[in-house]
């Protein structure tokens, strides 16, 4: 039995001040579309600056726009094959 392998690449960027971090998320998808999803971390002014963790911060919560954007993209595709409204996948 033959399998196919298929692999997606996630681009992640970041643009940070002192107080901010701002992540894009971007996934390329097979059939040409792309799904852009973006996140968002505040630095509390009593913390210390530490930029990996607003990065990590604001790219987890981009990551997790863009699973919830994969997912209702998914939903459309199978409505739109099925003709009937498909049960919303919980993760």
């Amino acid at each position: 039995m033959m399998h196919n392998t298929v692999g997606w690449h996630i681009e992640l960027e970041f643009e940070e001040d002192d107080q901010h971090t701002r992540a894009v998320a971007l996934v390329r998808l097979p059939d040409g579309s792309e799904i852009r999803a973006h996140g968002h971390a505040t630095r509390h002014r009593v913390d210390s600056n530490q930029p990996r963790v607003g990065e990590e911060i604001a790219g987890a919560r981009a990551l997790n726009e863009l699973a919830m954007r994969l997912l209702a993209k998914a939903h459309e595709e199978i409505d739109a094959d099925s003709g009937r409204i498909s049960h919303a996948i919980h993760v």
